[in-house]
């Protein structure tokens, strides 16, 4: 199991709706990042930067971040876009981070 990091920017104001929103994910998309191999996905924020930090492991070659041609990742992206920076896509602007330490 492979261990992928990444980050995303949350809006100024938005983190109670984020959080709202991530608690009534749907349940096609969940499953969609359980047949893609996704069995653990947190994601945190830094209140003072709106920063959001994704950490995920996940079984196989590809991560949440390769589903992005999906009809319901696109339907997803559209729905958060008012929320977060974005690309003209509506995908997060989200920038990989390299794992540097990890201790079991």
């Amino acid at each position: 199991m492979k261990r992928l990091a990444f980050k995303m920017k949350l809006k100024p104001g938005f983190a109670a709706e984020y959080k709202k929103r991530h608690n009534e994910i749907w349940p096609e998309l969940k499953k969609l990042l359980y047949d893609a191999g996704v069995r653990d996905y947190s994601i945190f924020l830094d209140e003072e930067t709106n920063v959001l930090f994704a950490v995920q492991k996940v079984v196989g070659d590809s991560g949440s971040q390769d589903l992005g041609k999906t009809e319901i990742v696109q339907k997803w992206w559209k729905f958060m876009a008012d929320i977060m920076d974005t690309n003209p896509d509506n995908s997060p602007v989200s920038i990989p981070l390299p794992e540097v330490f990890h201790l079991d």
